[in-house]
């Protein structure tokens, strides 16, 4: 892991594979370690230089204030695009999971020279908040439960990883998996401020960012080869917001991971991997 000056913007970053592979790029979400270690390493072994990264304010990129970030969801798309010239060889194959998946839609939008294909895991074409009435909202009776837990001691790192195996509990994801990778979270976390903590641990400040204007009815812009990745037991995003993206970007191809729901399952990692190569 190291960090690259991509404009004025320090982002953290974990490179697998050939440095003069063609680039496979994976936006984090929000940090790096979204995205599982064996994706990484299989993308990596098929002949592709992956390199995933950390948002703004978590993990090793730029933290300043995480309960106020003074930037918006365009500024993390340019981050992206940035960080992609920085890393040189051409347009990256662009990945995005969750909230990462916005910044990746946006990305490929805004810059579209910068990236040769698209692979969007996980998330939606609409900014937090109140959802299209053709959209599915997040499942309530999961909410109920996600919300009504009480915090943990951030600056404990057996209690942020138990929360975090609770939580995964909860949305169907493996909890022994959430609680290891919330451990390696908190370990790379800059500091056990409270509001830090949380902005990586369950992406908060993401909440608060300005995501104007809507992208989603810019969608049949993109051009270039998209594949939109789904579980389908995910209740924060249910599969319908997959299906949307796919019916509105043009040629873009769907692929729901039926034991799946937020997070990438390693059963998965193959049948992955063989997709997102399909693109390129």
């Amino acid at each position: 892991m190291t960090t690259v000056n991509a404009r004025g913007i320090v982002l953290g970053i974990e490179s697998f594979g050939d440095h003069d592979a063609p680039l496979v790029l994976l936006a984090g979400g929000t940090t790096m370690l979204s995205w599982p270690d064996a994706l990484c390493e299989r993308l990596a072994a098929e002949g592709r230089r992956v390199v995933r990264y950390d948002l703004r304010d978590s993990g090793e990129s730029t933290t300043t204030d995480p309960t106020a970030p003074a930037y918006t969801l365009r500024d993390l798309a340019t981050d992206a695009a940035a960080l992609a010239d920085a890393l040189g060889g051409g347009p990256a194959h662009l990945a995005g999971i969750g909230v990462g998946g916005m910044v990746a839609q946006v990305a490929v939008l805004d810059h579209p020279d910068a990236f040769s294909a698209l692979t969007l895991v996980g998330t939606r074409a609409v900014a937090p908040g109140p959802v299209d009435e053709d959209l599915p909202d997040h499942d309530q009776a999961t909410m109920r439960q996600l919300f009504a837990r009480v915090m943990p001691d951030w600056t404990d790192r057996e209690a942020v990883a138990a929360f975090a195996a609770a939580g995964a509990e909860i949305l169907g994801d493996d909890p022994v998996a959430a609680h290891a990778t919330a451990a390696r979270i908190w370990d790379r976390t800059p500091g056990t401020a409270p509001p830090v903590q949380m902005a990586n641990q369950m992406g908060v400040v993401f909440a608060g960012l300005d995501c104007e204007p809507r992208w989603r009815e810019r969608l049949p812009e993109i051009e270039v080869p998209t594949l939109v990745v789904h579980g389908r037991r995910n209740p924060f995003f249910p599969v319908g917001n997959g299906e949307a993206i796919a019916r509105d970007i043009p040629g873009a191809r769907m692929l729901v991971l039926e034991e799946a729901a937020t997070a990438i399952p390693d059963a998965a990692v193959g049948e992955l991997t063989e997709a997102m190569l399909s693109l390129e």
